[in-house]
């Protein structure tokens, strides 16, 4: 079981606010009922400490970025990441078109995944229009190896506690490109056991 959530944006527009990096990972479990419990884990803390709607790493608190990486930390899952900083693309075609430079990056991280996909249920944070939607779907399918991908599904990350996972370990990679504060690799530290991979693009 895979899932997949993005920081930063795909526009290039950074002078009138488009993030100067786009990163996006996948968290990965090779047993679905330790899914399972990670999720009811999730869901447990977000109820006891009363987050609402969702735990989202650019909007909770530091306290509560602690409390979750130490509620999921005992699980057993893997992250890959791949960085992208803007100014290394040169394609005009992935500069013009968003949903082409989201499809590019999305497929570039599940094809170069080191063997770890195989027959694998992806779950992708539900943003875009259903048509983008669908051929994201197929272009996925089209471009990686035969048998890594059973499904592709797009879920609403508030009712979704592990899309809530790759928000939020996704959030923690990303800190560091943008941040400078001394602290900016505190929450990537705490997953640090889990990550396999990290690809900054160039």
């Amino acid at each position: 079981m895979v899932f997949i959530d993005e920081s930063g944006d795909p526009g290039f527009k950074v002078a009138k606010g488009s993030s100067a990096a786009f990163v996006l990972a996948m968290v990965a479990f090779a047993d679905k009922q330790v899914a399972i419990d990670a999720q009811a884990a999730i869901k447990a803390a977000a109820t006891a400490h009363r987050v609402f709607p969702e735990f989202k790493f650019s909007k909770t608190r530091p306290e509560i970025r602690d409390l979750f990486f130490k509620t999921v930390t005992p699980y057993e899952f893997c992250v890959r990441a791949v960085v992208v900083e803007k100014e290394r693309i040169h394609s005009g075609y992935l500069r013009s078109s968003k949903e082409a430079f989201y499809s590019f990056f999305v497929k570039s991280m599940l094809k170069f995944d080191n063997g770890l996909l195989k027959d694998a249920k992806v779950v992708i944070d539900g943003s875009g229009e259903r048509m983008f939607k669908q051929e994201l779907s197929a272009y996925l399918r089209r471009h990686t190896e035969k048998g890594a991908i059973r499904s592709v599904r797009f879920s609403d990350s508030q009712s979704d506690e592990l899309v809530q996972l790759a928000d939020m370990c996704t959030g923690a990679i990303a800190r560091p490109y943008r941040d400078n504060r001394k602290d900016n690799d505190r929450w990537r530290c705490m997953i640090a056991a889990k990550i396999e991979d990290i690809w900054e693009f160039k």
